[in-house]
């Protein structure tokens, strides 16, 4: 009989992609400096809040913030899928720790106006664009087993959220006590974190680049690529829906802490800070989970919480229930995120792997602009409350059609996982055997 205790082999589990050294100090610095980009996305939001008292200025900072990644993610993805991966993350890790430094800077000399922001969110957006695709595609090559790539993704949402669970909370503790300024510049110095466990890393020498057509022609082969796979097509698709119609409820967080709710910054803090321990819980999950098997199904119920948290918080008004609320939005909007990725990550050729991951960029990060600026301008002219509830509503329409179409996309993506050999219970498709089809 076994000596371990009952849940060793679980927390094992959970913890494998970190026996990796590479991902284990990706993980490490990557989470120090996650705490300070939450610090500035709280405090971003509470300055512009501040300084003009507009849901149509909130979102259209988030939209200037966003859509250059939109507009330039399919080609950072040509990029990416050209380049060393590893260089173009220390790049674009210096690039962003400038921009949290300028915004740091303008804060404490108390220059700082909205003009500021706009263009410095903008510049993220751009470095975002490059930054993003990078950062997915590379975790094939910090992670060399295969087998760990999804433990990978998944642990990887769990830093991403923890620290959307510690930064949000400490952001509405130092904004009261000492200003928007300190968040920044406690951020900027956070990028040394990532920046330090890039250089310290060992990889294998990349390969030489193969011949490459004009970048465009790579652009459209990709899209091609997408277009014609179902699984790929209709994951993207979802997340795009849903990142255009509910992930957007964030731009609004500033008016439920103040307007519906009766709070101030404290109050954003535990609110953002509810969503994040649910996206915990969710990340640590899909972090136990040993295989794909099951995940287009934990992809649907996953969504159908995020809407339906959606619409239950939007008429919340008392502010312990819109804190649980935002736990289950968080959760489920985490894992459906989460899920999509880990799905993408195993069905694309790795020749494409990059630009898959920027439509991925496109779908998540990208379609969020648009939504920001709807939400804004619904915001100012419906209010808050129905505008979350409108999005939650579209949310749960999207995952009812995906559903509808589960069972065919299961069937293209059988192939796919017989070609590569993963575990047999997978190789049937997205998450099902053949007899629980």
């Amino acid at each position: 009989m076994s000596s371990k205790a009952p849940g060793e082999s679980t927390l094992r589990a959970m913890g494998r992609a970190l026996l990796h050294r590479n991902y284990r100090l990706f993980f490490f610095g990557q989470g120090i400096s996650l705490i300070g980009t939450w610090l500035t996305r709280v405090a971003t939001s509470w300055l512009v809040y501040r300084l003009t008292d507009s849901a149509l200025m909130l979102g259209l900072v988030s939209f200037a913030g966003q859509i250059p990644t939109f507009l330039l993610a399919p080609f950072g993805g040509v990029l990416v899928d050209r380049w060393n991966r590893h260089r173009m993350l220390v790049v674009t890790q210096v690039l962003a720790m400038v921009q949290s430094a300028l915004l740091a800077f303008f804060s404490l000399t108390h220059t700082i106006t909205v003009a500021h922001v706009l263009a410095l969110s903008a510049f993220q957006g751009l470095i975002n664009a490059f930054d993003t695709p990078a950062r997915q595609a590379f975790v094939v090559e910090m992670v060399e087993d295969r087998a760990d790539l999804a433990n990978a993704i998944a642990l990887n949402s769990s830093m991403v959220n923890a620290a959307r669970l510690l930064g949000p909370s400490v952001a509405g503790v130092l904004i009261a006590a000492v200003g928007e300024g300190t968040c920044f510049l406690i951020d900027a110095i956070s990028y040394l974190g990532v920046i330090a466990s890039l250089l310290m890393m060992r990889l294998r020498p990349a390969a030489p680049a193969a011949a490459r057509s004009r970048i465009l022609a790579d652009l459209g082969e990709g899209f091609r690529y997408v277009a014609s796979f179902a699984p790929i097509r209709a994951l993207l698709l979802l997340l795009a829906l849903v990142s255009l119609a509910g992930v957007p409820y964030t731009v609004l967080m500033p008016l439920f802490a103040a307007r519906v709710l009766g709070g101030g910054p404290h109050s954003l803090g535990l609110l953002m800070g509810a969503s994040g321990i649910g996206a915990v819980a969710g990340a640590l999950l899909l972090a136990s989970r040993r295989s794909v098997l099951g995940l287009g199904r934990m992809l649907v119920i996953a969504g159908a919480l995020f809407g339906a948290g959606l619409v239950a918080f939007s008429f919340s008004r008392w502010l312990p229930v819109s804190i649980a609320l935002m736990a289950v939005v968080g959760g489920g909007m985490m894992v459906q995120m989460a899920a999509s990725n880990t799905l993408l990550q195993t069905l694309v050729d790795e020749d494409k792997r990059g630009r898959v991951m920027s439509f991925y960029t496109m779908a998540f990060f990208g379609m969020a602009p648009f939504g920001s600026l709807a939400a804004g301008w619904l915001g100012a002219r419906l209010g808050a409350p129905m505008t979350v509830r409108l999005g939650g509503f579209v949310t749960l329409v999207g995952v009812a059609v995906f559903l509808r179409k589960l069972p065919a996309l299961r069937r293209a993506a059988r192939p796919i996982y017989v070609r590569l050999g993963i575990l047999p219970e997978i190789a049937s498709g997205l998450g099902q055997t053949t007899n629980k089809q």
